[in-house]
């Protein structure tokens, strides 16, 4: 659709800001000449105020979120309440409201977008990912490599969100905050879910690592149990684990290695095997829950004719490994832990 199409649709939507308002903002209220709401996905609340006429101070239709700093005109509102993903999506929505003659003819995957997706569902975590962008040049790169983690290959199911939603509890404004996202699949590729790790916008510190600085640094959505974030492809020996950066940091030194972190402890011990597997390293963390984790998989494993193998750290996980003690120790360490037909298959020779 055109600049100038768009900026109609924004100019009609405007001239009935009210009811736009009070179809997809309906949690919030009209307050003198604005409308009231939490933010622009229509959550409970005050932050955010839609103009509903013309003023001085601008044309109806535009809105600014006083907790977070973010702004816009109706279609965005359209967009997010939705959580539409296309612009032609957002653009038959608002002609549909306005009773405008439809740009395109309306196909079956158009009707799907136009319905909004049950927060923390499958499909939300699809949609997210699809927003997001990949990680070369973004933050996320930036916070990798200032965590030790430089070989980037095989990470397609990593993305990058300038601005993905936070919100500490129901009674908060929403903020939003750079994020890394992982895509949580099933054996078949299929995505099911999302794990958000929100990022410091202004680099690494010590207390923080580089992630936000808030109360609840990561989140996970969707349909997570038995499933997995996975880096390059398994065969007949992969690794599974907790973190993203844990596994990422064990990749450093096994580069060919197919990886799969579950996300927490509960649920690398329900990871589900691929059919070719033989042998499963288990990468635990070093605390109770790690323990736990590992003793169930390698009985389920085992019972399935699959070799577990346990991979521990020297320290808390292999990402203090690789940034307190160095990529050699690090290598070291873990090629005593390998197969012995392993250790030249996939250990990355010392440059």
């Amino acid at each position: 659709m055109a600049l100038h199409d768009a900026s109609d649709l924004a100019h009609r939507l405007g001239q009935q800001a009210e009811a736009v308002c009070r179809r997809y903002l309906s949690n919030g209220r009209r307050q003198g000449n604005y409308w009231q709401v939490g933010d622009v996905r229509n959550v409970a609340g005050r932050s955010m105020f839609v103009r509903l006429r013309d003023s001085p101070k601008g044309p109806a239709g535009k809105w600014t979120d006083a907790a977070t700093g973010e702004h816009g005109d109706l279609l965005d509102v359209i967009r997010e309440a939705l959580g539409l993903l296309d612009f032609a999506d957002v653009a038959e929505e608002a002609r549909s409201f306005l009773s405008l003659p439809r740009h395109d003819p309306e196909s079956s995957a158009q009707k799907r977008h136009t319905t909004p997706a049950p927060s923390g569902s499958a499909e939300a975590a699809r949609r997210l990912f699809a927003m997001s962008h990949p990680i070369a040049g973004t933050l996320v790169e930036t916070y990798l490599r200032n965590r030790g983690i430089t070989l980037l290959h095989e990470t397609a199911s990593l993305r990058f969100h300038p601005r993905c939603y936070y919100r500490p509890d129901e009674h908060s404004p929403t903020e939003t905050w750079p994020a890394m996202i992982a895509a949580v699949t099933d054996l078949s590729g299929q995505l099911t879910g999302a794990h958000r790790t929100w990022l410091d916008p202004h680099g690494l510190t010590e207390a923080t690592l580089g992630k936000a600085p808030i109360d609840t640094q990561r989140k996970a959505m969707g349909d997570l149990l038995g499933h997995a974030v996975r880096f390059g492809i398994p065969g007949d020996v992969m690794a599974a684990g907790e973190g993203i950066e844990t596994m990422l940091s064990l990749r450093q030194v096994l580069p060919d290695m197919a990886m799969a972190p579950a996300l927490s402890a509960a649920h690398l011990a329900a990871i589900l095997f691929p059919p070719t597997l033989r042998r499963l390293y288990i990468v635990r963390d070093n605390d109770p829950a790690g323990d736990g984790a590992r003793d169930s998989l390698v009985e389920r494993a085992n019972a399935e004719g699959i070799e577990a193998v346990p991979l521990s750290p020297a320290l808390g996980d292999f990402n203090e490994d690789l940034r307190r003690l160095g990529i050699g120790a690090l290598r070291a360490g873990v090629r005593i832990q390998l197969a012995p037909q392993d250790v030249a298959r996939f250990l990355a020779l010392a440059p």
